[in-house]
């Protein structure tokens, strides 16, 4: 089975690609020369060149709240056109399966949480990454009218939590919150800072799940294609506060100062939890603890950043 496997470069396509319940496929990785996923006809040539059995569509602009707030006409056009291009040329070539990432972003920003996979497009995005949810739910919703057409085409989409782990970016201007947290209680620690600011009142709750796991159900779900729903939450089904999180990576980077919040930054939706209910009923469960994700993903910023472990 010939896998191709778009957004390699970033993280989540990374921990996909060398994971081992992958090595039984044959991997196409193009980097973005290779296919420009922004090109139509650059698609369309390397689709018909390569004929894939399976996308799996990681390949995405992402970041957190200050890059989408700064930048939301790329956030919006590039997302929508990655998808749109990839989604039709593989419809026109008769490639039949295509597992889309899709994102938690998608949901109403006054969803009931947990939230359930019926509820998007059931009110309001959320403002301040609205550009990219409305890319998200287009291409999932492109991916699901092409099933309805034609029931051969098997185009699922999976609505994941926020994730962070191996490959992570920790750019405390581009990076979303765990790797950016990482970077700055451990640049803290280093220069010996007495304390350290939390956007808002650190209260907003926060579903994080280590990207390995994400790979995990992907090679699980695979195999099981035609039976997932068209879109399926994958996630914790529970959620920790921003003040958590800073004090479990402070305990992991060992980290004594003290914390102050600064109430003039944005600080987003106050929930965002996804329902697994149907992840569940399918088969699969997270089993990893959160603390053990932080000293996993702490490690690699030693080693890859630092030079050390």
């Amino acid at each position: 089975m010939k896998v191709l496997i778009t957004g390699a470069s970033g993280m989540v396509g990374k921990n996909l690609s060398s994971h081992e319940g992958m090595k039984s496929y044959e991997l196409l990785t193009p980097s973005s020369s290779e296919l420009n996923l922004l090109d139509e006809q650059s698609v369309k040539s390397y689709l018909q060149k390569n004929m894939p059995d399976l996308i799996v569509h990681c390949a995405g602009r992402v970041g957190g709240i200050q890059a989408n707030i700064k930048h939301p006409v790329d956030f919006l056009i590039q997302n929508l056109e990655m998808g749109k291009n990839l989604v039709l040329a593989a419809r026109d070539l008769k490639i039949k399966k295509i597992i889309n990432l899709g994102s938690s972003c998608m949901y109403p920003r006054d969803a009931e949480n947990p939230l359930k996979e019926e509820t998007i497009l059931k009110g309001e995005l959320e403002p301040t990454n609205e550009g990219y949810a409305i890319a998200k739910v287009s291409v999932a919703r492109l991916c699901e009218y092409i099933n309805r057409e034609d029931e051969t085409f098997i185009y699922k989409t999976l609505i994941p939590c926020n994730l962070y782990g191996y490959h992570d970016k920790f750019d405390p201007k581009h990076s979303h919150m765990i790797p950016a947290v990482i970077r700055k209680i451990h640049e803290a620690k280093e220069s010996d800072s007495g304390e350290i600011d939390i956007w808002g009142d650190g209260e907003a709750r926060r579903e994080f799940m280590f990207a390995e796991e994400l790979s995990d159900f992907i090679t699980y779900a695979i195999p099981k294609l035609e039976q997932m729903p068209n879109y399926l939450n994958v996630g914790l089904g529970y959620d920790y506060s921003i003040n958590e999180y800073y004090k479990v990576i402070a305990n992991v980077v060992g980290y004594k100062g003290k914390f102050v919040h600064d109430l003039t930054k944005p600080v987003g939706m106050k929930q965002k939890l996804v329902d697994v209910s149907k992840l569940n009923n399918f088969g699969w469960e997270s089993k990893l603890s959160l603390e053990d994700g932080i000293k996993k993903t702490y490690n690699y910023f030693l080693e890859k950043y630092c030079g050390t472990k």
